[in-house]
């Protein structure tokens, strides 16, 4: 076997997700050649763009009829996101007089952030499939998570951000939102009957280039930062902090999504559906609105943490449903 052939074999089974190693390398490029003068001024004019078309695709691949159909299983569903903007909120506050002086106030913001976002939906799903869970429901919680979360993490954020964070939510950030966010997902969902079939046979480029326009806003938010001196604001102690925090956040959630159900007495398929879907935090989703919510340098910052615990989650829960198929086959 030739030697390119036994890396492209080790790399299909590396719990590495190539995006984000696409997101580390934009973050590398943006902090030797970040974006400046016009340039900077132009690709700021296409991430606008380039978000609204982002959640105009989530509102075309995201089937309400699904969601509503779901509900029959009303308390697995209500499980899952009720840990997701529920407890993950909560956890985020209760953290903040032990994490905050370790890691300083912007990224603590970002620690807090990303336990507002919603849930993954390919990797939840993915995940509850290999560990032979209920995968229609995770479907239909991952779904659900996403659709709400484009009404749900906004407000979250003004309402638990804007006081504890000293982060400000003005009229002008509410029309970004609304724009930028909520009416192209509405476009899309209303799109969906005509244009969701076409998107559905090409998912391979629209999923390329829905991640492309990810990397793309993680490029110009680093650029942003690089030229306000972001690395000078955030130390290497401080990025291995947040690393360990991540985990900690990531394994805690992990043994209480299988406490919890297994005490309401769910079964082994619901209890592997909630902890996948009830511990993960959309890196896809995130990003997008990290963008539209924070303004400026800060916005590197904020979602450094984000782009670390995504890694952490899939690696952990890589492992916790290869263990779970064994198992199963055992």
């Amino acid at each position: 076997m030739s030697i390119p052939a036994t890396l492209r074999r080790w790399w299909a089974h590396s719990p590495v997700d190539g995006f984000v190693v696409a997101i580390v390398a934009a973050v590398v490029v943006a902090a030797f050649l970040p974006a400046r003068g016009a340039a900077a001024d132009i690709l700021d004019w296409v991430v606008v763009a380039a978000i609204a078309a982002l959640f105009f695709l989530y509102g075309t691949r995201l089937h309400p009829r699904e969601a509503l159909e779901g509900l029959k299983h009303w308390r697995l569903h209500l499980t899952i996101l009720s840990f997701t903007f529920v407890a993950f909120p909560l956890i985020g506050l209760a953290m903040r007089p032990v994490v905050e002086p370790i890691v300083g106030d912007d990224l603590y913001t970002g620690l807090l952030f990303l336990c507002l976002v919603p849930s993954t939906v390919q990797s939840s799903i993915a995940f509850t499939s290999i560990a032979r869970g209920n995968v229609p429901g995770a479907i239909v919680s991952a779904s659900a998570s996403n659709i709400l979360g484009v009404f749900l993490t906004p407000l979250l954020v003004v309402a638990l951000m804007s006081t504890s964070s000293g982060i400000h939510i003005d009229a002008g950030s509410v029309l970004k939102i609304v724009a930028q966010i909520l009416v192209p997902f509405l476009l899309g969902q209303l799109a969906r009957p005509w244009v969701g079939p076409f998107f559905n046979r090409h998912s391979a480029p629209t999923k390329l280039a829905d991640r492309g326009a990810i990397v793309l806003v993680v490029y110009v938010a680093f650029s942003e930062g690089v030229r306000q001196g972001i690395w000078s604001a955030v130390g290497v102690g401080q990025v291995i902090a947040v690393a360990v925090i991540s985990l900690i956040l990531v394994v805690v959630m992990l043994v209480v999504t299988r406490w919890v159900p297994q005490r309401l007495g769910f079964s082994r398929a619901d209890v592997i559906a909630i902890q996948f879907c009830g511990t993960k935090k959309s890196l896809a989703t995130g990003l997008p609105m990290a963008t539209v919510l924070f303004a400026g340098s800060v916005v590197g910052i904020i979602v450094l943490p984000l782009m670390i615990f995504h890694q952490i989650q899939l690696i952990l829960c890589s492992w916790l449903a290869t263990r779970y198929s064994r198992e199963v086959v055992d």
